[in-house]
């Protein structure tokens, strides 16, 4: 008599954990999906995840400079690179279509 970890899903939650992606979200968003993004990623309500970064801002914590440098870093959902990364590419003159 062992004790099952998971729930007895087996490779299945190890295999859910390895295909999620740090993205910001196309349909919970309200700016830029970053919220929503990181709502999804960590599997929490995005209203509690925007309240964090209100409450980081008003504490002086800079949740505005956070949110905007993850605006930068986090690719959209239905795109393969970030809005930095497509910035970086156009500036060497690389195509940012890949």
């Amino acid at each position: 008599m062992g004790i099952v970890v998971g729930g007895g899903q087996g490779g299945d939650m190890n295999e859910s954990y390895q295909n999620k992606r740090f993205r910001r979200s196309g349909t919970d968003r309200y700016l830029a999906g970053v919220c929503g993004g990181v709502a999804e990623f960590l599997n929490v309500d995005s209203t509690l995840v925007r309240l964090v970064f209100v409450v980081l801002t008003v504490l002086g914590f800079s949740g505005v400079f956070v949110y905007i440098l993850a605006w930068l870093i986090m690719p959209a959902a239905d795109e393969k690179r970030s809005l930095l990364e497509q910035i970086i590419r156009n500036f060497q003159g690389k195509p940012s279509n890949d």
